[in-house]
């Protein structure tokens, strides 16, 4: 029976983490969906995605849409890793969005030099969504989630792809906690937190690096100034990208370059 001493993400964690090491799981086979995995343990649908994607983050599944979690190792990796928030200490959350902003800020560019038509309509369907569920906390949080996990496909670079999906725990947290913090302190604000997403929409509509990276900056850096987090920002956010390297834009995918 799950217990509250410890939340109840970690404790499904830790009980499929000890399956997969006896073999219950083994190596190769699927673990069961995420209704069943829910019913099992008598947790939402939210407790069983954070819970396998800290799994993934230790290097024990993978996972791929439509496909569901597969075991690849019985043992926790031991490589580079990035805690949860449980274990984050506000300077830690501050250190993850100072990455998040190089990070998302240059995928934001790139996804601006390199995305197609079908990445653009992926972008404007999950600011559709989320546009619809403003105020609906976990929808929201799922919408804003795949909004940047859609700029990632955009770079059409996977190890960008795969970088943001390590740290999926990670955002999803921040994300979270950013929009609870606006909903219950800030409410008239959450319009303009959309606005941000949109900002960054049109930047890598119209093709513009630059603006696009602003924008992404832009944003996280307010969503960090919202949980009052402490930490230098650099003031011109096209500082590290100032213009498109020719290289970068002969890579653009033969796709973009017929839009």
């Amino acid at each position: 029976m799950l217990t509250k001493s410890t939340t109840l993400t970690e404790q499904v964690a830790g009980q499929l983490s000890a399956d997969i090491a006896a073999g219950v799981y083994p190596v190769g086979a699927k673990l069961p969906t995420g209704k069943a995995l829910a019913q099992l343990y008598g947790v939402s649908a939210a407790v069983i995605r954070e819970a396998t994607e800290r799994l993934r983050a230790q290097g024990l599944v993978e996972s791929r849409q439509g496909a569901g979690c597969t075991v690849i190792s019985r043992t926790v990796s031991r490589g580079f890793q990035v805690p949860g928030r449980s274990s984050l200490s506000r300077d830690e959350l501050a250190s993850v969005y100072e990455l998040r902003m190089e990070l998302e800020g240059g995928a934001a560019a790139l996804a601006a030099m390199r995305r197609t038509d079908d990445d653009l309509a992926e972008m404007s369907r999950c600011l559709e969504h989320l546009q619809n569920h403003l105020h609906h906390p976990e929808l929201a949080v799922e919408q804003d989630i795949a909004f940047h996990a859609a700029i990632a496909v955009a770079t059409h670079n996977a190890y960008y792809q795969q970088l943001l999906q390590y740290l999926n725990l990670q955002v999803r947290e921040a994300v979270r906690m950013a929009r609870d913090n606006t909903l219950q302190y800030q409410s008239e604000r959450i319009v303009d937190v959309h606005q941000e997403h949109v900002d960054v929409y049109e930047a890598i509509a119209a093709r513009d690096a630059v603006a696009a990276r602003q924008a992404a900056v832009r944003h996280l850096q307010r969503a960090a100034a919202r949980l009052q987090l402490d930490f230098l920002t650099i003031d011109d956010a096209s500082a590290p990208m100032a213009t498109a390297p020719a290289e970068l834009v002969a890579r653009t995918t033969k796709s973009a370059r017929a839009t």
